[in-house]
């Protein structure tokens, strides 16, 4: 099989320039390049160009993905939007890593040599932009549970020591985005370690923030000055803004105002994240083992039903068998063996297998000299040949 690569590149927050567009096209003849967007496949060559280098220059978004199972998300936010040493606490060995230039940060989620062969075998990476590129807009938002995630897949990945502990963990973390799914699956990661990773987030109340009384005391404190900011940001259109610069004014207050509930929360090591894992697995087949029983229940069931429906008109259902078996075509013949294999089950649930047996033989003295259907009749095990 040849090699193949997808280079899926856009730009957000400022279309490309003209002159950005022909730089690009001179690096390729065959690429897709619009004002904000390039991408491309190569089956024998490669980009003739740095990605990061591009990621630096041009772009706000990533997605690169080779058939040797290996795949990548690249995004680039305002150096304001996280502060470094809270990325720096997020990053691994190399699954989730950060660049710093002078105006933004460059934030990467990789994935290398996958064992999940089909998957890279069928997909031609098209779709995972759209898929993942919300995430950005989530990021500049202040959710930081992308971050987590990047973390969470170096664990998976097995290059975080067992007794390392986890970042901060952010809410939510059982209730994903369809972005943050997305990711999860982009990177593989171990469903049973989301699971233990999300255990304190589904075991913590949910917080109606309407109607927070400490929001509502916060928004009255806080200076006219600085309401009339935010709402400037938000008229001249810039909503992401405003929205982080409140968001982290209001959790700096939060620190201000409660600094030992928010600085005491016990952080797990990675030990205990596999421990809860292998707990919420052993919960995940019991579940799984309930609802197959449950499933296979339904079907029989439904089997039956259908089964006493045959027996109601048993003459019927020969008939059928008959005119199906005169056309003589392979096709028909296999409607015929399933027809009278259910018919089998249906004399044993509701007549005798002996009046299945003579009716059988009434049917093989008609058509007992058409050998093909014969032979799948014996290889079903309805019918002995002497």
């Amino acid at each position: 099989m040849s090699e193949y690569q997808y280079y899926e590149f856009v730009a957000i927050d400022e279309p490309l320039t003209p002159k950005q567009m022909t730089e690009l096209r001179s690096r390729s003849s065959r690429a897709s390049i619009t004002p904000t967007s390039f991408v491309n496949d190569y089956q024998w060559g490669d980009l003739k160009g740095d990605p990061i280098d591009w990621m630096r220059r041009y772009f706000d978004a990533h997605v690169y993905v080779a058939n040797w199972c290996t795949c990548c998300l690249y995004l680039r936010v305002p150096r304001s939007a996280f502060d470094a040493e809270t990325l720096r606490s997020f990053e691994t060995e190399s699954v989730f890593s950060v660049e710093r230039t002078n105006t933004h940060m460059l934030l990467e989620w990789s994935l290398s040599e996958s064992d999940n062969y089909d998957r890279f075998a069928e997909e031609d990476g098209r779709g995972w932009m759209g898929r993942l590129v919300p995430l950005r807009d989530e990021l500049l938002r202040g959710d930081m549970r992308p971050l987590y995630l990047g973390w969470l897949a170096g664990v998976s990945a097995s290059e975080v020591d067992e007794d390392a502990t986890e970042p901060p963990r952010p809410h939510g973390l059982s209730r994903l985005t369809a972005a943050q799914q997305s990711l999860a699956e982009f990177l593989e990661i171990d469903l049973d370690l989301m699971a233990a990773a999300g255990l304190p987030d589904q075991q913590a109340p949910d917080v109606d923030t309407k109607s927070d009384p400490e929001v509502d005391a916060w928004i009255a404190e806080l200076p006219t000055a600085e309401k009339t900011a935010a709402l400037k940001l938000l008229v001249i259109g810039h909503a992401q803004q405003a929205e982080r610069r409140v968001k982290l004014r209001f959790l700096a207050w939060q620190r201000e105002q409660h600094p030992i509930a928010k600085h005491g929360v016990r952080r797990r090591t990675v030990a205990e994240l596999h421990e809860l894992a292998a707990s919420a697995a052993e919960t995940r087949m019991m579940q799984e083992a309930v609802q197959r029983s449950k499933a296979e229940a339904e079907r029989r069931a439904k089997h039956e039903t259908h089964l006493r429906t045959l027996a109601a008109d048993f003459d019927r259902c020969w008939q059928v068998a008959d005119k199906r078996a005169e056309r003589g075509i392979a096709s028909a013949y296999d409607e015929v063996k399933r027809a009278l294999v259910e018919l089998a089950e249906a004399y044993t649930l509701c007549a005798s297998q002996a009046d299945f047996d003579r009716k059988l033989a009434q049917f093989m003295a008609r058509h007992g000299k058409r050998g093909a259907l014969v032979r799948r009749l014996v290889d079903a095990g309805l019918w002995k040949t002497s």
